[in-house]
Protein backbone atom coordinates (compact mmCIF):
# COMPACT_ATOMS: atom_id res chain seq x y z
CA UNK A 1 0.00 0.00 0.00
CA UNK A 2 2.20 2.88 -1.30
CA UNK A 3 1.39 6.63 -0.44
CA UNK A 4 1.44 9.39 -2.81
CA UNK A 5 -0.06 11.61 -0.75
CA UNK A 6 2.33 14.77 1.12
CA UNK A 7 1.57 13.79 4.91
CA UNK A 8 0.25 16.79 6.65
CA UNK A 9 0.01 16.89 10.50
CA UNK A 10 -1.44 20.07 12.81
CA UNK A 11 1.29 21.74 14.40
CA UNK A 12 -0.11 23.52 17.58
CA UNK A 13 2.87 26.18 17.56
CA UNK A 14 1.69 27.71 14.35
CA UNK A 15 -2.24 26.54 14.78
CA UNK A 16 -1.81 24.93 11.17
CA UNK A 17 -1.63 21.89 9.13
CA UNK A 18 1.86 21.49 7.64
CA UNK A 19 3.37 19.72 5.35
CA UNK A 20 5.32 16.63 7.51
CA UNK A 21 9.44 17.07 6.55
CA UNK A 22 11.68 15.03 8.94
CA UNK A 23 14.70 16.96 9.68
CA UNK A 24 16.63 13.83 8.64
CA UNK A 25 15.45 12.15 5.55
CA UNK A 26 13.90 8.61 6.42
CA UNK A 27 13.94 9.55 9.94
CA UNK A 28 11.86 10.67 12.60
CA UNK A 29 12.48 11.36 15.83
CA UNK A 30 8.94 11.73 18.20
CA UNK A 31 8.72 12.39 21.78
CA UNK A 32 5.55 11.89 23.50
CA UNK A 33 4.14 12.87 27.24
CA UNK A 34 3.61 9.88 29.05
CA UNK A 35 1.73 8.82 32.21
CA UNK A 36 2.54 9.99 36.06
CA UNK A 37 2.00 6.47 37.26
CA UNK A 38 0.45 6.43 40.94
CA UNK A 39 -2.99 4.63 39.80
CA UNK A 40 -4.68 2.80 36.80
CA UNK A 41 -4.60 4.49 33.75
CA UNK A 42 -7.86 5.98 32.37
CA UNK A 43 -9.82 6.99 29.17
CA UNK A 44 -7.53 10.09 28.52
CA UNK A 45 -4.48 8.84 29.16
CA UNK A 46 -5.47 5.61 26.50
CA UNK A 47 -6.46 8.33 23.72
CA UNK A 48 -3.24 9.56 24.22
CA UNK A 49 -1.45 6.48 23.88
CA UNK A 50 -3.83 5.16 20.64
CA UNK A 51 -2.85 8.44 18.48
CA UNK A 52 0.23 8.92 19.04
CA UNK A 53 0.24 4.85 18.25
CA UNK A 54 -1.32 5.60 15.20
CA UNK A 55 0.93 8.28 13.94
CA UNK A 56 3.78 6.03 14.80
CA UNK A 57 2.50 3.01 12.69
CA UNK A 58 1.28 5.15 10.19
CA UNK A 59 5.34 6.84 9.72
CA UNK A 60 6.91 3.32 9.70
CA UNK A 61 4.28 1.85 6.98
CA UNK A 62 5.38 5.57 4.83
CA UNK A 63 9.21 3.66 5.55
CA UNK A 64 10.56 6.22 8.04
CA UNK A 65 12.66 4.68 10.63
CA UNK A 66 11.23 6.17 14.08
CA UNK A 67 12.66 6.64 17.25
CA UNK A 68 9.61 7.02 19.46
CA UNK A 69 10.09 8.23 23.01
CA UNK A 70 7.37 7.93 25.72
CA UNK A 71 8.61 8.83 29.33
CA UNK A 72 7.18 7.73 32.56
CA UNK A 73 7.08 10.43 35.41
CA UNK A 74 8.09 7.88 38.49
CA UNK A 75 8.47 10.71 40.96
CA UNK A 76 5.68 13.34 41.55
CA UNK A 77 3.91 14.77 44.35
CA UNK A 78 0.81 12.73 43.42
CA UNK A 79 3.03 9.94 43.91
CA UNK A 80 3.93 10.71 47.26
CA UNK A 81 0.81 12.01 48.58
CA UNK A 82 -0.72 8.28 47.65
CA UNK A 83 1.98 6.07 48.38
CA UNK A 84 1.21 8.10 51.83
CA UNK A 85 -1.86 7.64 52.02
CA UNK A 86 -1.92 3.38 51.36
CA UNK A 87 1.49 3.26 53.61
CA UNK A 88 3.83 1.93 50.40
CA UNK A 89 6.90 3.42 49.27
CA UNK A 90 6.86 5.93 46.53
CA UNK A 91 9.04 4.50 44.25
CA UNK A 92 7.67 0.84 44.50
CA UNK A 93 4.21 2.22 44.03
CA UNK A 94 5.21 3.82 40.41
CA UNK A 95 7.38 1.31 39.51
CA UNK A 96 4.35 -1.25 40.15
CA UNK A 97 2.03 1.21 38.00
CA UNK A 98 4.54 2.10 35.35
CA UNK A 99 4.23 -2.10 34.56
CA UNK A 100 0.60 -1.70 34.75
CA UNK A 101 0.08 0.87 32.30
CA UNK A 102 2.44 -1.42 30.17
CA UNK A 103 -0.09 -4.44 30.59
CA UNK A 104 -2.84 -1.73 29.23
CA UNK A 105 -1.23 -0.78 26.14
CA UNK A 106 -0.46 -4.13 25.02
CA UNK A 107 -4.58 -4.84 25.38
CA UNK A 108 -4.98 -1.98 23.51
CA UNK A 109 -2.12 -3.14 20.83
CA UNK A 110 -0.08 -0.08 21.07
CA UNK A 111 3.20 -0.69 20.02
CA UNK A 112 6.95 -0.43 22.22
CA UNK A 113 8.18 2.64 22.15
CA UNK A 114 11.68 2.89 21.17
CA UNK A 115 12.65 3.76 24.44
CA UNK A 116 10.81 4.83 27.63
CA UNK A 117 12.59 6.30 30.05
CA UNK A 118 11.73 6.86 33.82
CA UNK A 119 12.44 10.01 35.75
CA UNK A 120 14.75 8.26 38.55
CA UNK A 121 16.90 6.77 36.08
CA UNK A 122 17.62 10.15 34.49
CA UNK A 123 18.52 12.25 37.61
CA UNK A 124 22.06 12.74 36.59
CA UNK A 125 21.12 14.32 33.27
CA UNK A 126 18.06 16.34 34.89
CA UNK A 127 20.77 17.64 37.38
CA UNK A 128 23.20 18.29 34.55
CA UNK A 129 20.43 20.63 32.06
CA UNK A 130 19.90 22.31 35.52
CA UNK A 131 22.95 22.98 36.28
CA UNK A 132 23.41 24.81 32.34
CA UNK A 133 20.12 26.50 32.68
CA UNK A 134 21.86 28.00 35.79
CA UNK A 135 25.30 29.24 34.19
CA UNK A 136 22.78 31.27 31.51
CA UNK A 137 21.48 32.91 34.32
CA UNK A 138 18.20 31.64 33.45
CA UNK A 139 17.97 29.99 36.72
CA UNK A 140 18.41 30.88 40.56
CA UNK A 141 18.94 28.38 44.10
CA UNK A 142 16.44 29.35 47.22
CA UNK A 143 17.21 27.04 50.26
CA UNK A 144 17.45 23.96 48.06
CA UNK A 145 15.08 24.53 46.00
CA UNK A 146 15.83 25.88 42.15
CA UNK A 147 13.31 27.87 40.19
CA UNK A 148 13.67 28.48 36.45
CA UNK A 149 13.15 32.86 35.94
CA UNK A 150 10.38 33.01 33.13
CA UNK A 151 11.95 36.80 32.43
CA UNK A 152 15.05 35.35 31.06
CA UNK A 153 12.70 33.55 27.95
CA UNK A 154 11.61 36.22 25.98
CA UNK A 155 9.59 34.07 23.49
CA UNK A 156 7.54 32.29 26.63
CA UNK A 157 4.09 31.91 25.80
CA UNK A 158 4.31 31.46 21.90
CA UNK A 159 3.04 28.18 22.20
CA UNK A 160 -0.04 28.75 24.05
CA UNK A 161 -0.59 32.24 23.37
CA UNK A 162 -0.80 32.79 27.33
CA UNK A 163 1.11 35.87 28.99
CA UNK A 164 3.07 35.50 31.85
CA UNK A 165 0.75 37.11 34.75
CA UNK A 166 -1.63 33.59 32.95
CA UNK A 167 0.97 31.16 34.70
CA UNK A 168 -1.87 30.01 37.20
CA UNK A 169 -0.60 28.18 40.38
CA UNK A 170 -1.88 24.56 40.74
CA UNK A 171 -0.80 21.43 42.19
CA UNK A 172 2.10 21.10 40.27
CA UNK A 173 2.78 25.08 40.14
CA UNK A 174 3.27 26.23 43.72
CA UNK A 175 3.00 29.39 45.28
CA UNK A 176 5.69 30.23 46.60
CA UNK A 177 6.83 33.94 48.21
CA UNK A 178 10.58 33.14 47.51
CA UNK A 179 10.23 33.18 43.66
CA UNK A 180 11.19 36.42 42.22
CA UNK A 181 8.30 36.43 39.83
CA UNK A 182 4.77 34.31 40.62
CA UNK A 183 4.95 32.45 37.30
CA UNK A 184 8.40 31.14 37.59
CA UNK A 185 8.69 27.43 37.90
CA UNK A 186 10.47 24.46 40.36
CA UNK A 187 13.39 22.83 38.10
CA UNK A 188 14.31 21.11 41.77
CA UNK A 189 12.54 20.91 44.22
CA UNK A 190 14.23 20.21 48.25
CA UNK A 191 14.03 17.07 50.03
CA UNK A 192 11.33 16.70 52.79
CA UNK A 193 11.21 14.09 55.57
CA UNK A 194 10.24 11.11 54.51
CA UNK A 195 10.21 11.71 50.56
CA UNK A 196 12.73 9.95 48.08
CA UNK A 197 15.35 12.13 46.95
CA UNK A 198 19.23 12.63 45.17
CA UNK A 199 22.05 14.37 46.19
CA UNK A 200 22.85 17.42 44.15
CA UNK A 201 24.92 20.56 44.01
CA UNK A 202 21.66 21.90 45.60
CA UNK A 203 21.00 20.28 47.93
CA UNK A 204 19.02 16.84 48.21
CA UNK A 205 15.85 16.81 46.56
CA UNK A 206 14.37 15.57 43.50
CA UNK A 207 13.44 17.01 39.63
CA UNK A 208 10.24 18.93 39.17
CA UNK A 209 7.86 18.23 36.85
CA UNK A 210 8.61 20.03 33.43
CA UNK A 211 12.31 19.26 33.30
CA UNK A 212 12.34 15.79 33.05
CA UNK A 213 10.76 15.88 29.28
CA UNK A 214 13.23 18.45 28.49
CA UNK A 215 16.58 16.29 30.00
CA UNK A 216 14.84 12.64 28.57
CA UNK A 217 14.17 14.13 25.24
CA UNK A 218 17.80 15.93 24.75
CA UNK A 219 19.19 12.28 26.08
CA UNK A 220 17.42 10.23 23.51
CA UNK A 221 16.89 12.62 20.66
CA UNK A 222 19.10 15.64 21.04
CA UNK A 223 17.86 19.20 21.52
CA UNK A 224 16.53 19.37 17.68
CA UNK A 225 13.97 16.65 16.96
CA UNK A 226 10.70 16.47 14.88
CA UNK A 227 7.82 15.58 16.43
CA UNK A 228 6.59 16.83 20.63
CA UNK A 229 3.07 14.88 21.53
CA UNK A 230 0.66 14.92 24.15
CA UNK A 231 -2.64 16.01 25.94
CA UNK A 232 -3.83 19.20 24.66
CA UNK A 233 -4.08 19.90 28.76
CA UNK A 234 0.09 19.99 28.54
CA UNK A 235 -0.04 23.02 26.41
CA UNK A 236 0.39 25.11 29.20
CA UNK A 237 1.67 24.97 31.49
CA UNK A 238 3.86 22.40 30.81
CA UNK A 239 5.06 22.53 27.07
CA UNK A 240 5.64 26.05 27.58
CA UNK A 241 7.97 25.52 30.18
CA UNK A 242 9.59 23.03 28.56
CA UNK A 243 10.15 25.40 25.15
CA UNK A 244 11.17 28.17 27.89
CA UNK A 245 13.87 25.79 30.13
CA UNK A 246 14.91 23.77 26.80
CA UNK A 247 16.19 26.99 24.86
CA UNK A 248 18.16 28.23 28.35
CA UNK A 249 20.45 25.06 28.48
CA UNK A 250 20.77 25.62 24.21
CA UNK A 251 19.82 27.64 22.26
CA UNK A 252 19.87 25.69 19.47
CA UNK A 253 16.88 23.44 20.62
CA UNK A 254 13.80 23.84 18.91
CA UNK A 255 10.98 20.93 17.84
CA UNK A 256 9.42 20.72 14.49
CA UNK A 257 6.07 19.76 15.01
CA UNK A 258 4.01 20.13 18.28
CA UNK A 259 1.05 17.85 18.52
CA UNK A 260 -1.65 17.91 21.01
CA UNK A 261 -5.00 15.13 21.21
CA UNK A 262 -8.17 16.60 22.87
CA UNK A 263 -9.83 15.03 26.38
CA UNK A 264 -12.03 12.31 26.61
CA UNK A 265 -14.77 14.01 28.25
CA UNK A 266 -17.64 12.75 30.30
CA UNK A 267 -21.13 14.45 30.14
CA UNK A 268 -18.35 17.37 28.42
CA UNK A 269 -16.66 17.98 31.19
CA UNK A 270 -12.69 16.97 31.02
CA UNK A 271 -12.34 13.29 32.17
CA UNK A 272 -9.56 12.89 34.87
CA UNK A 273 -8.09 11.32 38.16
CA UNK A 274 -8.16 15.14 40.29
CA UNK A 275 -11.81 15.67 39.41
CA UNK A 276 -12.88 12.23 39.86
CA UNK A 277 -14.81 11.46 37.38
CA UNK A 278 -12.92 9.06 34.68
CA UNK A 279 -13.04 5.06 34.08
CA UNK A 280 -9.71 3.39 34.09
CA UNK A 281 -8.66 1.44 30.93
CA UNK A 282 -8.91 -1.76 32.82
CA UNK A 283 -12.73 -1.17 33.98
CA UNK A 284 -13.53 -0.74 30.21
CA UNK A 285 -11.93 -3.60 28.98
CA UNK A 286 -13.17 -5.56 31.84
CA UNK A 287 -16.74 -5.39 29.94
CA UNK A 288 -15.80 -4.54 26.48
CA UNK A 289 -12.81 -6.35 24.31
CA UNK A 290 -9.61 -3.78 24.07
CA UNK A 291 -10.01 -3.72 20.56
CA UNK A 292 -14.01 -1.98 21.17
CA UNK A 293 -12.08 0.69 23.02
CA UNK A 294 -9.17 1.16 20.70
CA UNK A 295 -12.11 1.81 18.16
CA UNK A 296 -14.45 4.38 20.00
CA UNK A 297 -11.57 5.84 20.83
CA UNK A 298 -10.63 6.66 17.00
CA UNK A 299 -14.47 7.24 16.72
CA UNK A 300 -13.62 11.05 16.52
CA UNK A 301 -10.13 13.33 15.30
CA UNK A 302 -7.65 12.95 17.82
CA UNK A 303 -7.95 16.41 17.94
CA UNK A 304 -11.07 16.76 18.38
CA UNK A 305 -13.10 16.10 21.91
CA UNK A 306 -14.24 12.55 22.58
CA UNK A 307 -17.64 12.14 24.97
CA UNK A 308 -17.68 8.89 26.81
CA UNK A 309 -21.16 6.92 26.52
CA UNK A 310 -21.71 3.09 26.75
CA UNK A 311 -23.61 3.59 23.36
CA UNK A 312 -20.36 4.61 21.78
CA UNK A 313 -18.99 1.66 23.32
CA UNK A 314 -21.20 -0.76 22.05
CA UNK A 315 -21.68 0.50 19.14
CA UNK A 316 -17.45 0.08 17.90
CA UNK A 317 -18.00 -3.28 19.89
CA UNK A 318 -20.26 -4.00 17.36
CA UNK A 319 -18.53 -3.04 14.34
CA UNK A 320 -15.64 -4.68 15.76
CA UNK A 321 -17.58 -8.09 15.30
CA UNK A 322 -18.74 -7.46 12.48
CA UNK A 323 -15.36 -6.65 10.61
CA UNK A 324 -13.93 -9.79 12.69
CA UNK A 325 -17.22 -12.24 11.27
CA UNK A 326 -16.69 -11.01 8.07
CA UNK A 327 -12.88 -11.95 7.99
CA UNK A 328 -13.85 -14.95 9.82
CA UNK A 329 -16.36 -16.17 6.91
CA UNK A 330 -13.75 -14.95 4.44
CA UNK A 331 -11.18 -17.47 5.70
CA UNK A 332 -14.54 -20.55 5.75
CA UNK A 333 -14.94 -19.49 2.30
CA UNK A 334 -11.48 -19.93 1.10
CA UNK A 335 -10.32 -23.19 3.06
CA UNK A 336 -12.25 -25.69 1.01
CA UNK A 337 -10.33 -24.09 -2.38
CA UNK A 338 -6.72 -24.18 -0.55
CA UNK A 339 -6.81 -27.81 -0.58
CA UNK A 340 -8.12 -30.47 -3.11
CA UNK A 341 -7.87 -30.45 -6.60
CA UNK A 342 -8.17 -26.88 -6.57
CA UNK A 343 -5.45 -26.26 -4.70
CA UNK A 344 -3.06 -26.49 -7.63
CA UNK A 345 -4.95 -25.23 -10.05
CA UNK A 346 -5.33 -21.92 -8.09
CA UNK A 347 -1.53 -21.81 -6.96
CA UNK A 348 -0.24 -21.38 -10.63
CA UNK A 349 -2.77 -19.49 -11.87
CA UNK A 350 -3.33 -17.17 -8.97
CA UNK A 351 -1.22 -14.15 -10.66
CA UNK A 352 -2.62 -14.83 -14.23
CA UNK A 353 -6.72 -14.36 -13.07
CA UNK A 354 -7.73 -11.05 -13.56
CA UNK A 355 -9.73 -10.04 -9.92
CA UNK A 356 -13.27 -8.70 -10.73
CA UNK A 357 -14.05 -5.19 -11.64
CA UNK A 358 -15.58 -4.32 -8.55
CA UNK A 359 -13.28 -5.91 -6.71
CA UNK A 360 -10.83 -3.74 -8.23
CA UNK A 361 -12.74 -0.51 -8.20
CA UNK A 362 -13.35 -1.75 -4.21
CA UNK A 363 -9.82 -1.80 -3.84
CA UNK A 364 -8.47 0.97 -5.50
CA UNK A 365 -11.31 3.08 -3.69
CA UNK A 366 -10.11 1.78 -0.16
CA UNK A 367 -6.37 2.57 -1.19
CA UNK A 368 -7.41 5.98 -2.29
CA UNK A 369 -9.61 7.04 0.54
CA UNK A 370 -6.91 5.73 3.11
CA UNK A 371 -3.98 7.58 1.84
CA UNK A 372 -6.41 10.65 1.65
CA UNK A 373 -7.82 10.43 4.80
CA UNK A 374 -4.27 9.66 6.81
CA UNK A 375 -2.14 11.89 5.15
CA UNK A 376 -4.85 14.62 5.84
CA UNK A 377 -3.70 14.68 9.73
CA UNK A 378 -4.46 11.10 10.29
CA UNK A 379 -8.21 11.37 10.08
CA UNK A 380 -9.19 8.25 11.05
CA UNK A 381 -12.87 7.70 11.72
CA UNK A 382 -14.18 8.12 7.68
CA UNK A 383 -11.54 4.90 7.29
CA UNK A 384 -13.78 2.94 9.37
CA UNK A 385 -17.38 4.36 7.34
CA UNK A 386 -17.15 4.81 3.64
CA UNK A 387 -14.98 2.84 1.24
CA UNK A 388 -13.55 0.65 4.29
CA UNK A 389 -17.77 -0.93 4.59
CA UNK A 390 -18.40 -0.82 1.07
CA UNK A 391 -14.92 -3.28 0.84
CA UNK A 392 -16.35 -5.49 3.34
CA UNK A 393 -19.66 -5.34 1.94
CA UNK A 394 -17.59 -6.88 -1.24
CA UNK A 395 -16.44 -9.20 0.41
CA UNK A 396 -19.73 -11.02 1.65
CA UNK A 397 -21.10 -10.68 -1.54
CA UNK A 398 -18.72 -12.74 -3.10
CA UNK A 399 -18.92 -15.40 -0.99
CA UNK A 400 -22.26 -16.23 -1.52
CA UNK A 401 -20.97 -16.23 -5.30
CA UNK A 402 -18.16 -18.41 -4.42
CA UNK A 403 -20.68 -20.99 -3.41
CA UNK A 404 -22.50 -21.18 -6.96
CA UNK A 405 -20.63 -23.70 -9.79
CA UNK A 406 -18.93 -21.90 -12.10
CA UNK A 407 -16.22 -22.26 -14.79
CA UNK A 408 -12.85 -22.97 -13.23
CA UNK A 409 -11.54 -19.34 -14.55
CA UNK A 410 -14.41 -17.70 -13.30
CA UNK A 411 -13.93 -19.23 -9.91
CA UNK A 412 -9.97 -18.49 -9.52
CA UNK A 413 -11.04 -14.69 -10.78
CA UNK A 414 -13.54 -14.42 -7.98
CA UNK A 415 -10.99 -16.45 -5.05
CA UNK A 416 -8.21 -13.97 -5.64
CA UNK A 417 -10.72 -10.99 -5.69
CA UNK A 418 -11.77 -11.66 -2.54
CA UNK A 419 -8.51 -12.66 -1.40
CA UNK A 420 -6.88 -9.30 -2.30
CA UNK A 421 -9.83 -7.05 -1.06
CA UNK A 422 -9.12 -9.49 2.23
CA UNK A 423 -5.38 -8.27 2.07
CA UNK A 424 -6.63 -4.31 1.33
CA UNK A 425 -8.96 -4.74 4.36
CA UNK A 426 -6.03 -6.06 6.59
CA UNK A 427 -3.69 -4.09 5.95
CA UNK A 428 -5.66 -0.65 7.05
CA UNK A 429 -6.60 -2.53 10.60
CA UNK A 430 -3.33 -3.34 10.44
CA UNK A 431 -2.09 0.42 10.09
CA UNK A 432 -4.68 1.26 12.76
CA UNK A 433 -3.69 -1.11 15.40
CA UNK A 434 -7.20 -3.01 15.24
CA UNK A 435 -5.56 -6.43 14.16
CA UNK A 436 -3.97 -8.65 17.18
CA UNK A 437 -1.72 -11.11 16.98
CA UNK A 438 -4.40 -13.85 16.81
CA UNK A 439 -6.81 -15.78 14.96
CA UNK A 440 -10.55 -13.67 13.72
CA UNK A 441 -11.94 -16.79 15.57
CA UNK A 442 -10.09 -16.38 18.67
CA UNK A 443 -11.26 -12.29 18.49
CA UNK A 444 -14.93 -13.80 17.59
CA UNK A 445 -14.79 -16.12 21.31
CA UNK A 446 -13.51 -13.19 22.94
CA UNK A 447 -16.42 -10.79 21.69
CA UNK A 448 -18.48 -13.07 22.67
CA UNK A 449 -17.24 -13.60 26.35
CA UNK A 450 -17.71 -9.59 26.96
CA UNK A 451 -21.15 -9.73 25.50
CA UNK A 452 -22.33 -12.77 27.96
CA UNK A 453 -20.33 -10.95 31.24
CA UNK A 454 -22.61 -7.74 29.70
CA UNK A 455 -25.43 -9.77 30.03
CA UNK A 456 -24.64 -11.53 33.28
CA UNK A 457 -25.07 -14.87 31.66
CA UNK A 458 -23.32 -17.76 30.37
CA UNK A 459 -22.94 -19.42 27.51
CA UNK A 460 -24.63 -22.71 29.03
CA UNK A 461 -27.99 -19.84 29.88
CA UNK A 462 -28.09 -18.43 25.89
CA UNK A 463 -28.20 -22.26 24.87
CA UNK A 464 -30.54 -22.99 27.80
CA UNK A 465 -32.95 -19.87 26.14
CA UNK A 466 -32.44 -21.15 22.52
CA UNK A 467 -33.61 -24.69 23.47
CA UNK A 468 -36.50 -23.17 25.39
CA UNK A 469 -37.41 -20.66 22.39
CA UNK A 470 -36.86 -23.91 20.10
CA UNK A 471 -39.57 -25.66 22.49
CA UNK A 472 -42.14 -22.81 22.59
CA UNK A 473 -42.14 -22.22 18.42
CA UNK A 474 -42.86 -26.23 17.97
CA UNK A 475 -45.79 -25.87 19.91
CA UNK A 476 -46.56 -22.51 18.22
CA UNK A 477 -46.11 -20.42 21.46
CA UNK A 478 -44.96 -17.63 19.24
CA UNK A 479 -45.32 -15.17 21.68
CA UNK A 480 -42.98 -16.80 24.33
CA UNK A 481 -40.53 -17.59 21.57
CA UNK A 482 -40.55 -13.97 20.45
CA UNK A 483 -40.67 -12.65 24.39
CA UNK A 484 -37.25 -14.89 24.60
CA UNK A 485 -35.76 -13.00 21.78
CA UNK A 486 -36.63 -9.83 22.69
CA UNK A 487 -35.20 -10.24 26.42
CA UNK A 488 -32.05 -11.56 24.73
CA UNK A 489 -31.77 -8.32 22.37
CA UNK A 490 -32.42 -6.03 25.07
CA UNK A 491 -29.14 -7.66 26.93
CA UNK A 492 -27.31 -7.24 23.98
CA UNK A 493 -27.35 -10.92 22.80
CA UNK A 494 -28.75 -11.25 18.92
CA UNK A 495 -30.49 -14.74 18.00
CA UNK A 496 -30.12 -15.80 14.19
CA UNK A 497 -32.07 -18.63 12.63
CA UNK A 498 -29.47 -20.03 10.55
CA UNK A 499 -31.48 -22.84 8.25
CA UNK A 500 -32.75 -25.29 11.26
CA UNK A 501 -30.54 -24.28 13.92
CA UNK A 502 -30.37 -20.96 16.02
CA UNK A 503 -26.79 -19.29 16.49
CA UNK A 504 -26.35 -16.24 18.71
CA UNK A 505 -23.92 -13.17 18.32
CA UNK A 506 -23.04 -9.97 20.33
CA UNK A 507 -25.13 -6.72 19.62
CA UNK A 508 -26.02 -3.34 20.18
CA UNK A 509 -28.65 -3.59 23.03
CA UNK A 510 -32.01 -2.50 21.79
CA UNK A 511 -32.15 0.36 24.16
CA UNK A 512 -28.92 1.67 23.16
CA UNK A 513 -29.70 1.24 19.15
CA UNK A 514 -31.22 4.55 19.07
CA UNK A 515 -28.03 6.24 20.72
CA UNK A 516 -25.58 4.43 19.04
CA UNK A 517 -27.45 5.61 15.60
CA UNK A 518 -26.57 9.27 16.49
CA UNK A 519 -22.47 8.73 16.82
CA UNK A 520 -21.23 11.56 14.90
CA UNK A 521 -19.10 10.13 11.61
CA UNK A 522 -17.15 13.55 10.96
CA UNK A 523 -14.92 15.07 13.22
CA UNK A 524 -15.69 18.14 15.15
CA UNK A 525 -14.05 21.12 14.66
CA UNK A 526 -10.68 20.90 16.57
CA UNK A 527 -10.01 22.77 19.48
CA UNK A 528 -7.63 25.56 19.39
CA UNK A 529 -4.65 26.42 21.66
CA UNK A 530 -5.03 28.94 24.43
CA UNK A 531 -4.84 32.66 23.90
CA UNK A 532 -4.85 35.63 26.43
Amino acid sequence: MANNEELKLYNSMTQQKEVFKSRIPGKVSMYVCGVTAYDFSHLGHARAAVAFDILFRYLQHLGYEVTYVRNFTDIDDKIIRRANEIGEDPLSLSSRFCEEYLVDMTDLQCLIPTHQPRVTDHVEQIKDMITQIIEKDCAYAVEGDVFFAVNKSPNYGQLSGQRLENNRAGERVAVDSRKRNPADFALWKAAKPGEPSWESPWGPGRPGWHIECSAMSAQYLTFKFDIHGGGIDLIFPHHENEIAQSCAACEESSVSYWMHNGHVTNNNEKMSKSLGNFFTIRQITERYHPLALRHFLISAHYRSPLNYSVSQLESSSDAVFYIYQTLQDCEDALLPFQEGSLKEGAGQNANLVAITADAQKCISRLHEDFETKMSDDLNTWPLLTGAFQEALKVVNGSLGMLKKKQQKKQQFSLIRSVTEVKKEVTEVLRILGLFPPCTCAEVLQQLKGKALKRAGLTEDDVMSLIEDRAVARKSQDFKKSDQIRTDLSARGIALMDVGKETVWRPCVPVENEEKAKTVVEEPTPPPQAASS
